[in-house]
């Protein structure tokens, strides 16, 4: 099996590899990939992992990774061969759940293996990924049947659809015409205003340091748009939305964005970090107890919510945003990720296996 995958921790470089191909018992599936998403990310994890802030670094390693790795997290294809035990058919186009728990912890037994305290098997991060051939799954369950939803759109949601999707319904908003702040309109931040649209609230309002995606995110939901700067205040955001925002969901993550996001809120509002730019921000121990600020990390999205996003996209609630792509090749995978990292993307970018 031909996977374009990173040698170790400490060398960015992506070079085409042979991998050898597991004999198939049980539940256990195998995936011929016809399209892959390419995730911000992956940009990270060529580095070798995030930054942390304050000089601090998460390693890929030190999280489980196992190198030589693919990397590729937002998977469809076609079911190639099965182990006995599995249910799912031969042939079943399907989007691949990535977030693989441990599958024995409390947390994996109640279906939130993207909330595992002992993650070691996540594709594309820990394990072999999408950018290959063929990908393997421990058990059938990790597949869903595309079911009339177009296959390279189904990619972008088994990431970043559930991502947006997640950080939405964690917004914790009590009717539907509360205001809520997305920061940042890149492609996640786009389908958050979808996910958002899709659950039914009305008041959405997005700030991004660049209006280039704005007419999108007034199309799939927004409300108001507005170009930020290092100088937006609280009082900004005030004036923008009309009043303090019950809810915020940042998909930038830095100290800017997470400070302006705290000031921002309402009393009785959440906070939903979802951005990995890394950094750390203050708050005002205080002022959070005062005004019971509840502040939500998130990540990713859980199995269940792949279902749901994948019934929404069926049902037409869960518009797409803008795709382009490419056929799989070395020169395809590095020219992408480099893309993402110098901001020359727009929207998402799925590359595809003939």
């Amino acid at each position: 099996m031909k996977g374009y995958a990173l040698r170790s921790v400490d060398d960015e470089t992506i070079t085409e590899m042979e991998f050898p191909e597991e004999e198939l018992t049980g539940d256990q599936v195998r995936v011929r990939i016809t399209h892959s998403g390419v995730c911000h990310s992956d940009v990270h994890i060529r580095e070798g992992g995030f930054e942390l802030g304050d000089g601090e670094f998460y390693s890929n390693e030190a999280g489980g990774a196992e190198y030589p790795l693919i990397m590729g997290h937002e998977i469809v294809g076609v079911v190639e061969s099965t182990g006995p035990d599995a249910t799912i058919k031969e042939g079943e186009q399907v989007v691949v759940y990535a977030w693989l728990g441990c599958g024995e912890c409390p947390t994996c037994e109640t279906g939130q293996e993207n909330r595992c305290p002992n993650m070691k098997r996540a594709l594309g991060v820990q394990r072999n990924g999408g950018y290959a051939e063929k990908v393997f799954l421990p058990h059938d369950k990790y597949l869903v049947p595309l079911d009339g939803v177009d296959p390279e759109w189904a990619a972008t949601i088994g990431c970043s659809g559930i991502t947006a999707y997640s950080a939405a319904k964690q917004t914790k908003l009590k009717s539907k015409d509360a205001p809520v702040l997305v920061i940042g309109a890149g492609g996640v931040g786009l389908m958050c205003v979808a996910s958002l649209k899709a659950l039914g609230y009305t008041n959405i309002s997005v700030i991004d340091r660049s209006d280039a995606n704005f007419e999108r995110a007034l199309e799939l939901g927004a409300t108001h748009t507005l170009v930020s700067t290092a100088e937006t205040t609280p009082q900004d955001i005030w004036k923008f939305v009309g009043e303090q925002p019950h809810a915020v969901a940042d998909f930038v993550n830095n100290e800017e964005t997470g400070s302006l996001a705290f000031a921002s809120l309402a009393t009785g509002g959440t906070m939903v970090q979802v951005g990995l730019f890394g950094g750390r921000f203050k708050v005002q121990t205080a002022v959070l107890a005062f005004q019971q600020i509840d502040i939500q990390g998130s990540y990713v999205g859980s199995l269940t919510e792949l279902r749901e996003v994948m019934e929404l996209a069926r049902e037409g609630k869960f518009p797409r945003i803008p795709i382009t792509t490419r056929e799989m090749s070395l020169e395809s995978v590095v020219e992408s990720l480099d893309a993402l990292k110098e901001g020359r993307s727009r929207g998402r970018v799925v590359l595809t296996n003939a």
